[in-house]
């Protein structure tokens, strides 16, 4: 979604990224008339880049900004729009699970090539594989991959228990790797991969901070190619400078938060520009860390969730429409969730109740000193709020979050974190609270997974990709996880998934404040065929592995 940023380099690349939305090189606003478009020109707001093509590692450049699955492909193409739709066939022409889902055979296309030229085997998917269990940094998913193997085209990849709600992650969020390049390779964890090969149509023409610039290969691609000949990926410095760019044509696709979006991007060129929000089951909000005391006290997450004004959030922070209220105790969106919500909390909404919240408080032994709040040993309370400086609507609902708090007597600073180092600081649980998003899947279990898994749970310093940012730890979340993983049958998925909830709402591992989208704001000027309600075949992040078949729709406008 939003990854890396340049330190070394970033002083040096601010002034020149801030005029990118002004004076930015774009191929096509200065094409003759009634020449097609050939370039498209994709944008992210998070900073000057490190050179990183790592498509493995959630921190490169080239997850941040989405480049990565125009180099690299998945076995297989699943829609977040719609998640009970069936894989589209892709480096993979077919996969039959096992019946307990704890193994799934894969049948390789025969005319995939990498982009050197050599083919593409079924060696490679099984090496690909192998090298996400061998280093769990590369598993951001957190499957629990076995032992994968090779035979003619097929390749069965093993996971250690079923996989039925991973389906997608094992065969959607792989990128397949060329085995003659990455056993070469000493640390693939580590490795920046300067000169990326892989499946996909594209290959790295150029990178500086700013741009990274891919182009069609020199033939091979396995389907017929794009039309689009070239894209360029621009990395603004925030949410401001992105959206500058998208109002005047710079930019032309971008996943970005934008306040007062129809007056400022949409009324521009209302012919054109566009903006498609679909939502999906994923959350945002605040996770808290709950190794630090005083907040491994749930009375006093339960305190701090009671106090947290949503509707502001959505308002003012989230312009009315980028992250829809969740109003469920649940933490559950709606209508994605709603068929899932337990009997016992059907109805429920957060409301904001100081009150309540100094009682139970004041009930559970801490102690309000005047405007302090003073845990049971008599220390005051307090904390800090970080997130990245660039994200304005993460950075308002800190705000917001910090008044909050302080009406029960938590002193809250806000930190604006460097992106990089907040990446890394949130994945090794180096933070007080912060707001973050969950994974999204057809379930909720992925919102539960990545909140409460056990499984995920990591020393403070070790990195945790795969979620369980705010180390929590719960047995019974983590044992009601596997048996809805593990479950054959509704009834117990039923069950499992109600003792989740029960563990959600009376722990708070963390506060729950807006769904999720996995939209974009894009132009039609020079590209049409992107998708909309009327034909929602991918998601619009250009930061998701759809991103490759939305460019593959694309077709010059007029054309």
């Amino acid at each position: 979604m939003r990854v890396r940023r340049s330190l070394a380099l970033a002083l040096a690349s601010v002034t020149a990224l801030g005029t990118l939305a002004a004076c930015g090189d774009s191929p096509n606003a200065n094409k003759n008339k009634g020449q097609a478009a050939t370039v498209l020109n994709l944008g992210m707001p998070n900073g000057p880049q490190a050179e990183n093509n790592n498509p493995f590692l959630t921190t490169s450049a080239a997850a941040s900004l989405g480049y990565r699955w125009q180099i690299s492909e998945p076995l297989m193409m699943w829609n977040p729009v719609k998640p009970a739709d069936p894989f589209k066939p892709w480096l993979a022409t077919k996969a039959e699970w096992s019946p307990d889902y704890t193994s799934v055979k894969v049948t390789i296309r025969e005319n995939a090539t990498w982009s050197d030229g050599q083919k593409l085997t079924a060696e490679d998917v099984a090496f690909t594989y192998n090298l996400v269990k061998k280093y769990p940094a590369l598993n951001d998913q957190g499957v629990p991959y076995t032992d994968t193997t090779a035979s003619g085209n097929d390749v069965t990849i093993k996971m250690a228990s079923p996989q039925f709600v991973n389906q997608q992650k094992v065969l959607w969020r792989v990128p397949i790797v060329p085995k003659h390049i990455w056993e070469k390779i000493s640390d693939p964890t580590t490795d920046p991969v300067k000169q990326p090969v892989g499946s996909g149509p594209y290959t790295l023409k150029s990178f500086t901070p700013a741009t990274m610039t891919l182009t069609l290969r020199d033939g091979g691609y396995w389907q017929d190619p794009p039309k689009v000949k070239e894209l360029r990926f621009t990395s603004y410095t925030d949410n401001s400078a992105q959206t500058t760019a998208l109002a005047n044509g710079e930019s032309e696709w971008s996943f970005v938060f934008i306040p007062n979006y129809k007056a400022v991007f949409v009324d521009k060129d209302p012919a054109h520009h566009k903006v498609w929000a679909p939502p999906v089951l994923g959350i945002h909000g605040l996770y808290v860390n709950t190794t630090k005391k005083p907040f491994d006290d749930p009375v006093l997450r339960r305190a701090m969730n009671m106090v947290i004004d949503r509707a502001d959030i959505f308002t003012t922070a989230e312009a009315g429409y980028f992250h829809p209220l969740v109003k469920s105790v649940t933490g559950l969106p709606s209508p994605a969730g709603d068929a899932f919500i337990a009997g016992e909390f059907k109805g429920q909404e957060h409301k904001v109740d100081v009150d309540g919240a100094k009682a139970l408080l004041t009930g559970a032994g801490y102690q309000l000193d005047g405007n302090t709040l003073k845990d049971r040993t008599g220390k005051p309370v307090k904390l800090t709020l970080t997130d990245p400086a660039g994200w304005s609507d993460y950075q308002t609902s800190l705000e917001i979050v910090k008044d909050g708090l302080s009406k029960i007597g938590i002193a809250a600073t806000v930190d604006k974190a460097n992106q990089d180092a907040w990446f890394r600081n949130v994945e090794q649980g180096n933070f007080d609270a912060t707001f973050r998003w969950t994974e999204s899947g057809a379930t909720p279990y992925d919102i539960y997974r990545t909140v409460m898994d056990g499984r995920q749970l990591k020393p403070i310093g070790t990195a945790s990709p795969a979620g369980n940012f705010g180390r929590f730890n719960n047995k019974q979340a983590t044992d009601a996880l596997i048996a809805y993983a593990n479950a054959t049958d509704e009834t117990a998925r039923t069950t499992a998934m109600n003792t989740l909830q029960k563990v959600f709402v009376d722990q708070v591992p963390m506060i729950p404040v807006g769904a999720d989208n996995i939209g974009g704001a894009y132009s039609t000027k020079n590209w049409t065929g992107w998708p909309d309600d009327a034909n929602p075949y991918g998601a619009m992040q250009p930061t998701q592995p759809n991103a490759l078949d939305v460019v593959l729709h694309l077709k010059p406008a007029g054309s």
